[in-house]
């Protein structure tokens, strides 16, 4: 919005390590396309507190939001939706219940679930068709030291991905100021924090 363009416009947009609040959403290296004319995001925007501040947090709190909108987190709304589905069907559907998704969709003119399916579509497809020429995706997978990031750890990087080979490769050589090796340390920490707890909780039960 701020550039003036649709999301078909924007491409190579960043995110960084943990799927949380601390991640780090980098436009730093993102491309628009702008009157026909490819230009940086920092220069189609024009407003580096812009992206350096609210573009940042906005991605960063979105879970928040939406557990906050709907009174569910996304693992306790699954988890509800099991318990309803079951319910249902040992019991029988309500009218209400029933309509309830044809609501959503009239509302949102999406369903309730066509966001995140939409994102797992683009993340397959991706994985198998391939990265285009000069555009990456991220994802999140095992570091092998890019970037300062400990190997074995599981972050978000920039990848890309060959059609053919189904072969993921993390992208090298971009350039990081000061202000992105701050965010990438936290996120990081965080990360290394989660899978230490992780390990120990294995520990505790001789798993």
């Amino acid at each position: 919005m701020k550039a003036g363009v649709t999301i078909a416009d924007v491409k190579n947009v960043i995110i960084w390590g943990n799927h949380s609040s601390t991640q780090f959403p980098d436009a730093k290296h993102a491309v628009v396309t702008k009157g026909g004319k490819e230009v940086d995001a920092y220069t189609a925007v024009n407003d580096t507190a812009f992206l350096q501040g609210p573009f940042i947090s906005t991605i960063q709190k979105r879970g928040a939001v939406i557990i906050q909108k709907r009174k569910l987190s996304s693992a306790m709304s699954a988890a509800k939706a099991a318990c309803d589905h079951i319910h249902d069907w040992h019991f029988g559907t309500k009218p209400t219940i029933q309509k309830r998704g044809a609501v959503i969709i009239q509302k949102r003119k999406l369903s309730s679930a066509m966001s995140a399916a939409k994102a797992a579509c683009d993340h397959i497809h991706d994985w198998h068709f391939g990265t285009k020429p000069g555009e990456w995706v991220s994802m999140a997978v095992p570091s092998d030291g890019s970037y300062g990031v400990p190997a074995g750890l599981i972050f978000s990087f920039p990848v890309t991905i060959d059609g053919a080979t189904k072969e993921w490769k993390i992208v090298q050589g971009l350039s990081l100021d000061d202000f992105a090796k701050q965010k990438m340390a936290a996120t990081q920490k965080e990360l290394e924090e989660e899978r230490d707890d992780a390990l120990k909780a294995c520990d505790e039960a001789n798993m």
